[in-house]
C-alpha cells in the first residue's frame, strides 16, 4: 500500500484524485487530504434535502457530490479526510468495517479511544460520533473512506446541513443525523495527559498519518506524474466541476 497525501485544500481537486487512484491506477492506496469548507453529499442524495440552501449560498459553502454512497458531511480544515483504496478480495469486499482498525489503532496511540458503530462510524465512549464513513465498490476494487472531526466548526456544521421543510420535497436516501463530538474538545475533557490537547489541527493530522502509516506499512514517497494531473483535471471538469453532477435530483 502506498500512502498519498494530498497538498489542496480543493473539495473538487481532491475528490478527482480519489477517483483516479481507485479507477485509473492499479496499486493500493491510503489517501488522505484536508478541504476548505465545503459539504460533501452522497452519491445517491437529493441535495436540496441535505442541506440548507440559502446558508450554504450566503456562506460561499460549495455542495458536491462523492461517487460514494453515505450521507452528507461538512468539511473543513480541522476535519481529515481518509480514504483507503484496495483491491476486491473475499477479505476486502467493501461490506465490512475492518478498514476502520487501523483508524482505531492510531487514534488510541494518541489517546482518543474510538468505537466502531453498527453504520461503520467512529464513536467516543461518551457517545458522540467522531467519523461517518462510505463505500463505493467495482467488479475489481474497494474504496472505503471517511472523516475525522478534529475541530471543526461544529456552529457551520449544523448550519449547512439543516435543510428547510420547504425543501423536501424529492425522495431519495436521507442522512441519520449523529450528536457528534470534536476529537479536540475530547481530548482536552477527558484526557489525563495535558500535552494531548495542545496541538492544532494540522499537527494532529500529521502525527495521525504517520501513525497508521506505520500501522498499515504505508510507503511513502508517492508522486502523481504530469500525466496522472492532466487526466484529474479532466475527471474533475468531467464531474466535480458540474452542476450536472453535483446538484443533480
Amino acid at each position: 500500500m502506498e500512502l498519498v497525501v494530498s497538498t489542496s485544500f480543493e473539495v473538487q481537486q481532491n475528490l478527482a484524485m480519489e477517483e483516479f487512484l481507485f479507477s485509473r491506477c492499479s496499486g493500493e492506496y491510503a489517501f488522505f487530504y484536508v478541504n476548505d469548507p465545503c459539504v460533501v453529499i452522497g452519491s445517491n442524495q437529493v441535495w436540496r434535502n441535505e442541506v440548507d440552501e440559502v446558508f450554504c449560498q450566503g456562506n460561499q459553502i460549495p455542495v458536491v457530490r462523492r461517487i460514494s454512497g453515505g450521507g452528507a458531511v461538512y468539511h473543513d480544515h480541522g476535519n481529515l479526510n481518509y480514504s483507503f483504496i484496495s483491491h476486491k478480495t473475499a477479505d476486502i469486499s467493501g461490506t465490512g468495517s475492518d478498514f476502520l482498525l487501523p483508524v482505531v489503532e492510531a487514534l488510541a496511540s494518541l489517546g482518543v479511544e474510538a468505537l466502531i458503530g453498527k453504520r461503520k462510524d467512529l464513536w467516543l465512549p461518551n457517545g458522540y460520533k467522531i467519523s461517518g464513513t462510505a463505500s463505493h465498490v467495482t467488479m475489481n476494487r474497494v474504496l472505503q473512506h471517511g472523516t475525522l472531526l478534529y475541530d471543526t466548526n461544529i456552529e457551520m456544521l449544523h448550519g449547512t446541513l439543516s435543510p428547510r421543510s420547504s425543501s423536501l420535497t424529492v425522495k431519495g436516501i436521507p442522512s441519520v443525523p449523529s450528536p457528534v463530538m470534536n476529537i479536540e474538545r475530547y481530548l482536552s475533557e477527558f484526557s489525563e495527559d495535558n500535552h494531548l490537547n495542545a496541538r492544532g489541527a494540522s499537527a494532529f493530522f500529521k502525527e495521525f498519518i504517520n501513525v497508521i502509516a506505520r500501522v498499515l506499512k504505508a510507503e511513502a514517497g508517492f508522486t502523481f506524474g504530469e500525466d496522472a494531473y492532466t487526466k484529474i483535471a479532466a475527471i474533475r471538469a468531467d464531474r466535480y466541476d458540474t452542476k450536472s453532477w453535483n446538484l443533480r435530483k
